[in-house]
């Protein structure tokens, strides 16, 4: 199959990794890790073909983000949602391992995208994506352009894998993942591949037919959604009773059940367990007084964030120092003589500095430090600052670990940013989490801030783990990492109101 082929064939095809994107040649080691995502061991090695529960809802949302957001404007789109039967024909087919589309009469009847990748792992997210940046090379077709039958206005090898997921009249969709041994994929033999197959209905990608029709959101839906408009998209409201997720969803065929044994079992009285402690909320901000030395408050080898209270101008601490101050000085009023705050106090940071020989005295805002010639340990300090995050913003973009140490501003985090899909704003890790990690959704599973309204956080970055501990938190499910090769680490911490 050729990456020059478009619309000779009434389906989306998805092609994924055409022209500048490549191939990507495996870490063997790596690779088995990525793969056990959707593998289970055992003794016929049963590969996993379904999509948990987590990435039906990232497939969903992506879909249904992407279709509402259509330019120009579509007047008939309409919500999709997910079929357990299109699901189980994906599944199906990905089984197959060949690099085509199903057979002609499953086609008839709906449409097909397909991707494949090896190397590290990627979400359903990824592939939608890429199917829908098609975009860039195609050109919709005005109405008037389309007497008797609208033109095809794609530029680029191919669009089909971008006009199947806006075709206005598919509402269906189920996908599957199957770990394929050996496909063939343009004559080039890949080992150890991630199939991923997505079938849609009603099919879409008809000759002659433009992919939706242009004018207000939601003024020409079909009669069956009642008037209902939902972020651009025809919508009813449904009430679905899906059944609970279980590994046996996900497998290709289940172990025989065994052999029903009657044994009695002594009753046993069972002590009822004591509620879970909720966790403690943790600050990095350290609340001290003005006499509150360094070396005393400072011991780790991460100094951190520190309160300082007002009056400290007329407080008779020592400050040993300028620019460089002595273990022993005050904190706050180190603070105060250097600038960093006045006497209404403030957060101050702290950084180690190691031995200087001496220590020079000065006077600076109504402070006066004292001269000390003894080689000892030092610190300087420095303001905290302030910004505003969104909710996709990491560590590793806003202040990455470096040794020595470095401090982060202190954010804010805007609401709702548990609702941010996670191929967005993922979250790896619990109580320590990876770089890569949004930090605000990480504050909302830390529980550190409210999903409902935002708020401050701190953030520590640390350096990095072996491992990262996947939870499901404050609504917020975060992602498991294994042996991670590139990236730090951070903690993050309340901030008192």
């Amino acid at each position: 199959m050729s990456c020059l082929l478009r619309s000779l064939v009434p389906v989306g095809l998805a092609l994924l990794l055409c022209g500048a994107q490549g191939f990507l040649l495996p870490n063997t080691t790596r690779l088995e890790q990525l793969l056990s995502k959707y593998r289970q061991d055992g003794p016929r090695m049963r590969a996993r073909r379904a999509i948990p529960r987590s990435d039906q809802e990232e497939i969903l949302t992506l879909h249904n983000k992407l279709r509402g957001q259509v330019y120009p404007t579509a007047s008939n789109m309409e919500y999709m949602t997910w079929d357990e039967e299109l699901a189980r024909s994906a599944a199906a087919w990905a089984q197959e391992c060949l690099w085509e589309h199903g057979p002609a009469g499953l086609l008839v009847s709906i449409g097909q995208n397909l991707g494949v990748h090896w190397g590290r792992y990627r979400s359903p997210g990824f592939h939608v994506q890429s199917w829908y940046d098609e975009v860039k090379d195609y050109t919709y077709p005005y109405p008037h352009e389309c007497n008797p039958w609208c033109p095809e206005r794609c530029s680029g090898p191919m669009c089909t894998h971008y006009t199947q997921i806006v075709w206005a009249t598919t509402n269906k969709i189920g996908c599957a993942v199957h770990t394929c041994r050996r496909i063939n994929v343009w004559g080039e033999v890949w080992e150890n591949a991630i199939y991923f197959v997505c079938n849609y209905s009603p099919k879409g990608n008809w000759i002659g037919e433009a992919p939706y029709k242009h004018g207000r959101p939601c003024s020409e839906c079909p009669p069956s959604y009642g008037g209902g408009c939902k972020n651009n998209l025809c919508y009813r409201e449904e009430r679905y009773n899906q059944k609970p997720e279980t590994d046996e969803m996900n497998e290709v065929e289940t172990a025989p059940a065994p052999e029903e044994k009657q044994v009695w079992v002594q009753p046993r009285v069972v002590k009822p367990t004591k509620p879970k402690k909720t966790p403690a909320i943790s600050y990095m901000t350290q609340v001290v007084h003005c006499d509150t030395k360094m070396k005393d408050k400072c011991k780790g080898s991460t100094c951190n964030r520190y309160q300082c209270p007002a009056g400290c101008v007329n407080s008779q601490a020592t400050v040993f120092g300028s620019l460089f101050y002595e273990s022993s000085s005050s904190i706050c009023r180190a603070a105060v003589h250097y600038g960093v705050i006045d006497d209404r106090g403030g957060l101050v940071d702290i950084t180690r500095n190691g031995k200087v020989p001496f220590f020079v005295k000065s006077q600076k805002n109504g402070v006066e430090s004292v001269s000390k010639y003894k080689p000892s340990s030092s610190f300087i300090v420095s303001k905290v600052k302030e910004q505003d995050l969104d909710c996709h913003t990491t560590v590793a973009q806003l202040c990455p670990f470096e040794k020595p140490v470095t401090h982060c501003p202190r954010v804010h985090c805007p609401a709702y940013c548990r609702d941010e899909p996670s191929y967005w704003a993922p979250v790896f890790g619990t109580n320590i989490y990876a770089d890569t990690s949004s930090i605000c959704k990480a504050a909302v599973h830390a529980g550190v801030i409210s999903n409902e309204i935002g708020g401050y956080v701190d953030v520590m970055p640390v350096d990095k783990k072996k491992t990262y501990v996947g939870s499901l938190r404050n609504g917020v499910q975060s992602e498991s990492l294994n042996t991670p090769r590139d990236g730090s680490a951070f903690r993050i911490f309340a901030v008192r109101q």
